[in-house]
């Protein structure tokens, strides 16, 4: 009897081993470091996320790879820091011509010989699906020309062109009945997709929500108890501060975003009770995590806030590309906290590893993020580059971290700011003068990692009056 015990448990870890596991990939557009219970909002509510939490990998220093939205989703489909495909802007992107300095051309379009992470699950036998924002190229670069078997929503633009309820003016989503809202038909359009797959294949799905990304367009189920609840908050206004010429949001109040943020919420504890209904869950690597930071700063009153970060999306301060992030491994059952600093490209190298896949990762920029709860993995630099102007009032600039220490360099100005998180999480007092050394040693950094990327600069505009 003990013999066949021990050789049915051989037999079960075995199949238990070489069974495929499964991937649900969540993308919320533009949705801030702050704007999730588990990370401290005092005003939205994010029960399933919040939820979620518990049995996930938290990363507390979780990073965009820009602060804008195309260039972290290149990041995130090739495992490549962005400057190495040359999509440093959101696609098109604006470049102004009455400015002092032009940034540098880049392309509109995720190079189709780029090998995405839906080309190698396909090559490992997934089933693929790609459901709501894609913004990284027009017909022929969509989600179904870059490896996606299926895709639900994925086009040109960055926004909903008709809006948050149906006729959503999406040539690759249907039209659904009046009043349907968004976020709940890419929700919908997942769990059919998992409903009806082949079951002799495991699935990939990226759920892309187009939330939280303006127009800030309320979920009407919600508006009303967001409406009641700032009644009893005895300081309803919204509070701001200046940055540059621009204007940033220092709390949370606006009731339509938080409808937003909440129906998102809802639609991810609709997805994960599908998954847990049909015995999914446990099998399944969920990652869920954002494309830039919260829309906080820019030229008028913003809908939400990143305090205590500064800054937007955008920007190259913390609250333009620090977002929230979990993963909940195969099996997770309690909560990690990681507060090594971690970047959008990472994501790609964790899901081949983590999946066990057959896939070339050398040319790679991430590192496996399963391995971090071990705690011997150093991240030494991570470097941003967004040279180029951008409606929240940001002028070009690039921004390195090592350690705590963090330089951004200003092009326009040629000015070079350091600041250390640790002690000064808000970024409030450059100690550049203070520290010419460290401000030289980053500054070099930076400078060998754009020469070994390829990376452009923008260039003087000699055409301005």
């Amino acid at each position: 009897m003990r013999l066949f015990f021990v050789f049915f448990l051989f037999i079960f870890s075995c199949n238990e081993k070489n069974t495929p596991h499964n991937l649900v990939f969540i993308i919320v557009d533009d949705l801030g470091w702050k704007d999730v219970g588990y990370m401290g909002s005092d005003f939205y509510e994010t029960p399933n996320i919040d939820k979620l939490s518990h049995n996930s990998t938290v990363f507390n220093s979780a990073y965009s790879a820009s602060p804008v939205c195309s260039p972290t989703r290149a990041s995130i489909m090739t495992g490549k820091h962005h400057v190495r495909v040359n999509i440093t802007d959101w696609i098109p992107g604006v470049d102004p011509k009455n400015r002092s300095l032009l940034g540098p051309k880049d392309i509109h379009q995720l190079p189709l010989e780029e090998v995405t992470i839906a080309e190698i699950l396909e090559s490992n036998g997934y089933s693929t699906m790609y459901s709501g924002k894609w913004h990284l190229g027009s017909e022929g670069f969509y989600p179904e020309d870059q490896g996606f078997t299926i895709n639900k929503g994925g086009f040109e633009k960055g926004s909903p062109m008709g809006g948050y309820y149906s006729p959503y003016k999406n040539p690759k989503l249907s039209d659904g009945p009046e009043g349907e809202y968004l976020t709940d038909r890419l929700t919908d359009e997942s769990i059919e997709f998992i409903q009806k797959r082949d079951v002799s294949k495991p699935f990939a799905v990226f759920l892309s929500f187009y939330n939280v990304h303006t127009p800030i367009q309320a979920n009407l189920k919600h508006i009303d108890y967001y409406e009641n609840k700032l009644k009893k908050y005895s300081d309803t206004a919204i509070q701001t501060t200046n940055e540059g010429e621009a204007i940033s949001v220092l709390n949370q109040r606006n009731t339509r975003y938080a409808s937003m943020v909440h129906s998102t919420d809802e639609n991810i504890g609709r997805l994960i009770s599908f998954l847990k209904d049909k015995n999914l869950y446990d099998n399944t690597l969920i990652i869920f995590t954002s494309d830039n930071g919260g829309l906080s700063t820019q030229a008028k009153v913003a809908p939400t806030s990143t305090k205590p970060l500064r800054a937007g999306k955008g920007w190259l301060y913390e609250g333009g590309i620090r977002i929230p992030q979990l993963i909940k491994f195969i099996n997770q059952k309690n909560q990690h906290l990681i507060d090594v600093p971690v970047v959008s490209y990472d994501l790609f190298t964790t899901v081949f590893n983590h999946l066990k896949l057959n896939h070339n990762l050398d040319e790679k920029d991430g590192i496996d993020l399963s391995n971090l709860s071990s705690k011997k993995i150093k991240r030494d630099y991570i470097l941003w580059h967004f040279p180029h102007y951008h409606g929240s009032l940001w002028r070009p600039g690039s921004a390195i971290r090592n350690g705590d220490w963090k330089l951004l360099k200003f092009y326009e100005e040629n000015k070079l700011e350091l600041y250390n998180l640790k002690n000064d999480l808000g970024e409030e007092t450059d100690l550049s003068v203070k520290y010419p050394l460290i401000v030289k040693k980053l500054s070099n950094k930076m400078d060998e990692i754009l020469i070994e990327m390829n990376g452009k600069l923008p260039t003087i505009n000699k055409n301005l009056n």
